[in-house]
């Protein structure tokens, strides 16, 4: 219903506004008119006044220049061109007593021009003829002063009448421009005024228009819609505070520290275990900015600087304590105006939630599995050592020889003594990585020297394989400041996986170059590749890159050793892989 009532309403205005812009075209039309009237009758006077009687005087005039020039007897030119202009002038008689002065002056001309007339009666003839002449004359003065006293009282006339419908048609227009427009803005003000007033929330506003048109039925539709507003508006508001309540309860229960600001940075909520570790009362800091309260709060200050999943230890439960900082951005639905595009965003930013997660006994078991496995790889050594060395004298002549199959027996029980060795190594390192017990000798290193120590290591299992290592260096480069026992060990750990993953014959690239500021070590193999979905998550700890069963898995410990080493030095490790092409590890450090 309200769609056709607002059609109607429209289609109202809109005939109004026709009708009182063709009213103003109708004024504009009759003005017009009256002023072409009389402009008319104004170029009629002129007209006549200029044409007829000065047609006379001009033919009057030749007339008599003819006769002042004229000698007994007239000459046949003078009399043609005479006879010409009299003609002319019998065709063109206007003015009252003129045709009798016409016909005088004809009876003179022909007496003029007889071939029988005597020189006294030619020039009796002559005056005769001049007197008509200007007689001629004066009746059309006299009938151009008459007519201009006409055509200048016509102007007068005119003047005064386009004054007059000029004076009336500034007054209608006046009064229609002064009070038309305020026919329709006056309304479409209030009605603004209204709307502004319900977008502030203010849903009691009332519109009342005293007129009985159509504008009374729009406020009618506006009071009724404000109406509804205001009971919706009330309906909602006890469901939405006992909403608020409940998710604050849920909030306030929950085992994590959590703390809510706004888009202003302002203190939105903060939960009791929030509380009681940032040690700040919830009814004060509500409402404050962020930022100030962190200035005088440490931990606060921290939690807001640092990055997401970022571990923290604080002091809680009368102990130290482990937690991970989470923090999320807040988006709601973009329901408000925005001036800063003509297009609504879906969503808007509406703050921050920080949350610390207590990770104290997960803490507590990642602690006691390092110190489980420092303790295991520790006693591990020596048995495995124990197992070496009676390999190496069971390999010896002097005890006993061995038959093919036996020695092949020892050979595997060897490896598998060598894999153990390095598993429980890089065990032992790795648990010295997570206690912080990492020990790191720096000293200024020269590239090549490391790349020697980590290549002559390697040498004799890559030309087992039939592999070529090949080192890429320049004569010079700058020292790093490295622990050179650590760096090789990385280096090694690169030139293992390669050689592993190196088909028979084939080749080890080992790069050293100057990038900028830092010496980057590279070492390439052209095997199978790794997929790219591998390569993120190669440093990770116990990862392997599933294999077709052709080569041996490690740990899932070295590269994540490596990492832990190089970044510890303060330098960078990455890898470059594609399938069909081999891989290409790589790490950077500092230069002195």
């Amino acid at each position: 219903m309200t769609p056709v009532i607002n059609k109607f309403i429209i289609m109202k205005i809109k005939t109004k506004l026709r009708l009182g812009f063709g009213f103003l075209f109708i004024v504009v039309l009759f003005f017009g008119a009256v002023s072409l009237f009389y402009m008319n009758r104004i170029s009629k006077s002129s007209e006549v006044v200029l044409k007829d009687n000065y047609e006379t005087i001009k033919l009057t005039g030749e007339m008599r220049r003819l006769l002042d020039e004229a000698q007994f007897p007239l000459s046949p030119a003078s009399i043609t061109r005479f006879e010409k202009n009299l003609i002319a002038e019998e065709g063109n008689i206007t003015e009252p007593g003129e045709k009798a002065e016409v016909e005088k002056l004809r009876e003179a001309f022909e007496k003029l021009s007889a071939s029988n007339t005597t020189a006294g009666a030619f020039q009796g003839s002559l005056v005769e003829a001049r007197v008509h002449l200007r007689q001629i004359d004066q009746l059309n003065m006299q009938a151009i002063r008459r007519k201009n006293s006409a055509a200048q009282q016509s102007v007068k006339n005119a003047t005064v009448y386009i004054g007059l419908a000029a004076a009336l048609s500034f007054m209608v227009l006046f009064s229609f421009i002064v009070n038309f427009p305020g026919f329709v803005a006056d309304p479409l003000a209030e009605l603004l005024s209204g709307i502004r007033e319900i977008s502030q929330k203010n849903y009691r506003q009332r519109l009342e228009f005293k007129s009985n048109n159509e504008f009374t039925e729009l406020a009618d539709a506006f009071n009724e819609m404000a109406k509804q507003l205001n009971e919706w508006d009330s309906s909602n508001i006890a469901k939405l505070k006992s909403e608020k309540l409940r998710i604050e309860a849920i909030i306030g229960e929950m085992s994590d520290a959590i703390i809510g600001v706004n888009e202003q940075n302002q203190i939105l909520f903060i939960n009791d275990v929030a509380q009681q570790i940032l040690n700040l009362e919830g009814r004060v800091v509500v409402g404050k900015n962020a930022e100030e309260l962190a200035q005088k709060n440490d931990l606060l200050r921290s939690i807001l600087k640092n990055r997401t999943d970022e571990q923290m230890k604080i002091f809680a439960d009368g102990k130290e304590s482990y937690f991970q900082l989470d923090s999320r951005e807040i988006n709601v639905p973009n329901i408000e105006k925005n001036e800063d595009s003509p297009m609504l965003r879906a969503v808007r930013p509406a703050g921050k939630v920080y949350v610390l997660r207590n990770i104290t006994q997960f803490k507590e078991l990642d602690t006691a599995k390092t110190n489980f496995i420092a303790t295991v790889s520790h006693e591990l050594k020596t048995p495995i050592s124990s197992i070496k060395m009676s390999l190496k004298l069971l390999s010896d002549d002097r005890v006993g020889k061995m038959n093919t199959e036996q020695l092949q027996l020892v050979q595997h029980i060897r490896e598998d003594s060598d894999r153990l060795l390095k598993i429980t190594s890089e065990l032992l390192n790795l648990s010295r990585v997570e206690t912080g017990n990492l020990q790191l000798q720096f000293n200024p290193t020269d590239p090549s020297m490391i790349a020697n120590y980590a290549i002559d290591a390697i040498k004799l299992q890559a030309e087992q394989k039939g592999v070529k290592l090949e080192l890429f260096s320049r004569d010079t480069l700058p020292q790093v400041m490295a622990d050179s026992e650590k760096t090789a060990w990385v280096l090694i750990n690169f030139l293992s996986n390669a050689l592993r993953y190196s088909p028979e014959k084939s080749r080890i690239v080992i790069q050293l170059a100057e990038r900028e500021s830092m010496v980057e070590f590279s070492v390439r193999d052209f095997g199978k590749g790794i997929d790219k979905q591998y390569q993120q998550r190669l440093f990770e700890r116990y990862f392997q890159v599933p294999t077709d069963g052709t080569n041996k898995s490690g740990s899932g410990l070295g590269l994540a050793i490596s990492k832990d080493f190089i970044e510890a030095e303060g330098g960078k490790i990455w890898v470059e892989s594609e399938i069909g092409e081999g891989s290409r590890f790589c790490f950077s450090l500092p230069m002195i």
